[in-house]
């Protein structure tokens, strides 16, 4: 079949060379179509045998077809594996749930932000966008800690009144009044002690050191009370009681509540007096000498 191939081209070749006539185009055409035909014939004959051989041969069948649809023999195990990780999907999703929970407690939303913000300017008469970053830095701080933002301002407000220059005579610095002195070690990263005074450093670190002492005594007020530096006392002179009335009011803010700005005065408790006891019949009254009313009942009287 090959020769009578090469031979066909070589007869194009030669007419190619002379004067084209009917009788050699359908000689050629001829050709082309015998040699066609004995093609087709060996082609189906060597498919035929093909055929055969698989028929008869079921395992060189099945590696053929491995071969001719790779993807039809990995769609089975493939429908396995999704089959079996899809438990594993739901609980994925499940943990994922809990997280954002998580998440949305730490972080809170725009609006609690914003009614937060708000209420802290007019209270503490600090700047919109002062007050803004500060309670921004103090969310996004609580959400890398794990602690509540609300706490955190708490402490802020009552340490220093949103004062990030605050410093006291012990040397407490900044926003949440941190003794860099001692904590130096937890500025490093943050620009070393002198970052004290830089409203971002102090908040993180003065958060952290209040994460610690929370969940070193086991409590919020526990946590306060070392804060304040008063572990080793009775009582911490009402300290963790006004960082809690601040963190309740601050939640009320939170959750879209009207509070006043300014916190009314504690009420006056009035003291009365009790009426002195009757005389005995045989004493003796001097007439003369008129009872007075003694200062102290004249002055709560008046209140």
């Amino acid at each position: 079949m090959i020769n009578r191939l090469f031979g066909t081209s070589a007869r194009l070749v030669h007419l190619a060379s002379q004067p084209i006539t009917f009788s050699q185009v359908s000689k050629t055409a001829r050709g082309l179509l015998t040699t066609m035909q004995h093609t087709l014939t060996v082609f189906g004959l060597s498919a035929v045998a093909v055929l055969a051989l698989l028929y008869l041969n079921p395992d060189a069948a099945k590696k053929v077809s491995q071969l001719l649809h790779p993807e039809t023999v990995a769609a089975a195990p493939a429908s396995t594996v999704v089959a079996a990780a899809a438990p594993a999907t739901v609980q994925d999703a499940a943990v994922e749930t809990k997280q954002d929970k998580a998440d949305a407690k730490y972080l809170g939303n725009s609006k609690q932000q914003q009614n937060v913000t708000s209420w802290l300017a007019k209270r503490y008469r600090v700047a919109g966008d002062a007050a803004n970053m500060l309670v921004s830095t103090a969310y996004t701080t609580a959400h890398e800690i794990k602690l509540d933002p609300l706490l955190i301002l708490a402490v802020m407000a009552i340490e220093s009144g949103l004062n990030p220059f605050a410093e006291s005579p012990m040397g407490a610095k900044g926003l949440m009044q941190v003794m860099a002195k001692v904590h130096h070690d937890k500025f490093e990263n943050l620009g070393g002690a002198e970052a004290a005074l830089n409203p971002v450093a102090n908040i993180k670190v003065g958060a952290q050191i209040l994460k610690d002492y929370v969940k070193r005594t086991g409590s919020v007020e526990g946590g306060l009370k070392t804060y304040v530096g008063a572990a080793d006392m009775e009582d911490d002179s009402g300290y963790g009681a006004k960082v809690l009335a601040e963190y309740k009011r601050l939640k009320m803010v939170a959750g879209g509540k009207k509070v006043p700005t300014v916190t009314p005065p504690a009420p006056t408790q009035m003291v009365v007096k009790s009426a002195p006891a009757a005389q005995p019949a045989a004493a003796p009254v001097k007439a003369a000498e008129p009872v007075q009313a003694e200062p102290q009942a004249e002055a709560l009287a008046t209140l």
